[in-house]
Formats: C-alpha cells, structure tokens, sequence
C-alpha cells in the first residue's frame, strides 16, 4: 500500500522505545493494544505535559456518564453564553443565547475541536466551568490518572492543566470500554454546517487503513498532541503522541508507530494500568519557545497541512482524501429533550449574561439587597490561540 511504502522510505529505523529495547524518541509516547491493554511500546509515559485540546476526552467521558445518569439525553438543550462564546478558536462561533442538542455540540467539540463549544458543553452539563472542572479532576482520580489535573472543558492553556501520555491512555480505554456506543463520533471524516464543510484535525481519520479516532490538540506550550488508534482485523491499537512540531509530523509519527504495532503479534507483561511509574513525575514540558517563537500563520493556527517543500516526497497526510468525505449534519435547533440536570438544580434560572443594575445612591437600599458575589466561572490564565 502506498501509505505503508511512504512511511518506510520515510522512516530510518524504529522510531519508538520499545518495551524491550529501541532508541528514544524526543517527546512521550505510548502505544497498546485496546483489548488487552498490553503496552506495545511507551517513553516518558508519566512526564507531565499539557494537553490542549485532547482535554475534550475527559470532557466528553464526564457527559457520556451523565448521560448514562439521566442527568441529561442527547436532545438535551446546550445553550452558548456569552462566557463560552468568548473562547478563542478553534471555534464554532455561534452567537450567546444559540441552542443546539447535546449530541452535535459533542460531535463539534470533537471533530472541529470547538472551544467554544465545549466550554458550553461544560457550563451546561456541569452548572459552571468551575463545577465541571470538578467533575473532570474527581472521574481523573476514580480512573488513577494520578498525573492529571484539570481546570478547564476545552484545553485552553493554564499552568494547572497536565496530564501524561499513560493516564491519557487510561481515559482511551475507559471511553472505548464504558460506551462503544459513541466509537462512530471519533471517526467521523468531517462536519456539514449548512452549506459549510468542516474537515476532521485528525489526518490519520480516511487516510490510514483502520483509523478509527480518537482527538487531536495543539497549544504553544504542548506543542501538536495526537491520541490516534486503528483496527485491523479485529485487533484494535491505540498511539499517544505528544508535543510534535507540526500537525504533519504528529499524524506521521502515529501512524509510524501503529504500523510497528500491527507488526509485532506480541506484546509485553506491562499494562496501562500496571506500568510503573518513571522519570520526571513533576515538571511539566514547556515547547512555546520551541513551537512558537515565530508568528505562526492562519494555516498553522489552524492544523492545516503545511504546503510540501519542492523535491519531497508528500507526505500523504498533506494530501486531500482521495475520496469524498462522508459528512455527518450538524448545527442549531432540534433540542427537544429536558434541560441538562445541572441547570435545572439551579431552579429553573435563566441568566441574560447583562450587569445586574445597582440601587440608586439617592435612595436607601430594600432591606436585604446588600451587595453580594455571585459565583462565577474560574478564570485562567491567558490562553493561546487554539486548542485544536
């Protein structure tokens, strides 16, 4: 095939650790085999490093398992406040006060890697961000993703959001595991939003033979983060890559070391769950001067697939799909289902997103309209431009 003939040529070598032996890759890895959870290959599996937009994996797990609670159904209302739409892009765009079904706004976040639309995601199905962030950082600890603390839906940078490639790991498999029922969503080719079509980040989806998911992610400081995984045959493998250069490089880098993992029928006794932790546990990996000490144009903010250099080969992840991608519709409307449980504990309450007005100075105060702080959503630091 010619994609597995490109990667040979490209590739001198192996390219991963190997349980056994191999020379080091320059960033973590982690490749196992889903059914077994038998690690195939693994290097600075427990170094802390931000993940960016592969946050939305636990994002989406939290709402699949209140979706499993009755907390809220796939029709569901997911309103945009003017909080979420505020999120810088990757992002849909839709104005505050829109209404979408749960279940598109899920296909959103997945597939356009939507912040802002995660954000809404979080705010609805948790009640704030600060309470999803909860909810994100309780279901980390019940899985022992013991590396990994969250503070926010979409990724968005903060220093207090890390994990690490063996707990990213850990939450594949608990998606996969816990509800097959949405394998299909990782795979989708692309999005149709009215007339417009919307491409999946993750190259590895219509273009490596078995692709079938899962997320990609991208921030200044973790540098092009990719989780991408393939069955063949029955046998399904899993690749976590972090902190590559390009959006290229990390779809090539997985599919390099999926190709080696299909190659290699056995696996070692280590398991996601059992390998034990090594190396640096602490400090987590900082690629903005690396990644972004140039001004990184639209193209780059956006994953495209940079424009091959003259007498190269092509990788064939810069290459458009040699077929029409399948589009799966999505967009706003359609939210017949009940209110997300996390609003309805609110009371009902509907909140306009304006300043609430101030008595006049001339005047006394009502009794009991003293000034109060409302709770509002965490606020993180500066984030960079996308989260994809």
């Amino acid at each position: 095939m010619r994609y597995r003939h490109f990667l040979k040529l490209f590739s001198v070598g192996t390219i991963a650790l190997s349980v056994v032996a191999g020379p080091a890759l320059a960033n973590p890895v982690v490749v196992f085999d889903l059914n077994s959870g038998k690690i195939l290959q693994h290097q600075d599996a427990f170094k802390r490093w931000y993940p960016a937009s592969l946050s939305k994996l636990m994002t989406a797990y939290v709402t699949f398992r209140a979706i499993a609670a009755g907390e809220v159904q796939l029709d569901s209302p997911i309103k945009v406040t003017k909080h979420s739409a505020a999120e810088p892009p990757s992002k849909m765009g839709f104005k505050p006060g829109s209404v979408m079904r749960l279940d598109n706004a899920l296909k959103m976040m997945l597939v356009k890697s939507a912040n802002d639309i995660a954000m809404a995601v979080g705010e609805n199905v948790g009640g704030s961000q600060a309470a999803f962030a909860d909810r994100m950082n309780a279901e980390a600890t019940r899985l022992g993703m013991n590396g990994t603390h969250f503070v926010n839906p979409n990724g968005l940078y903060s220093p207090d959001q890390y994990t690490t490639a063996r707990d990213l790991a850990v939450l594949v498999m608990a998606i996969r595991r816990e509800f097959p029922q949405y394998v299909p969503w990782f795979s989708i080719e692309g999005l149709a939003v009215g007339k417009k079509a919307i491409p999946n980040y993750n190259l590895l989806i219509g273009r490596y033979p078995g692709a079938d998911g899962m997320k990609t992610g991208f921030v200044c400081p973790s540098g092009f983060n990719m989780i991408g995984s393939a069955t063949r045959n029955g046998r399904t493998l899993v690749a976590v890559v972090l902190g590559e250069k390009s959006a290229v490089t990390r779809a090539e880098t997985a599919a390099k070391l999926l190709d080696q993992g299909f190659d290699t029928p056995a696996a070692g006794s280590a398991t996601v769950t059992t390998l034990a932790p090594y190396g640096d546990t602490v400090s987590p990996n900082d690629m903005q001067d690396e990644v972004c000490r140039k001004k990184k144009t639209p193209q780059e903010q956006s994953e495209a697939p940079p424009v091959a250099a003259k007498n190269v080969p092509k990788s064939p992840y810069q290459e458009k799909l040699d077929h029409v991608p399948t589009l799966v519709a999505v967009g706003l409307g359609g939210a017949t289902g009940p209110a997300p449980k996390a609003i309805l504990d609110q009371g009902r309450q509907e909140y306009a997103d304006v300043p609430i007005p101030s008595w006049r100075p001339d005047r006394p105060a009502p009794a009991g309209t003293g000034p109060k702080i409302a709770g509002s959503a965490a606020q993180g630091d500066q984030p960079a431009k996308v989260a994809n």
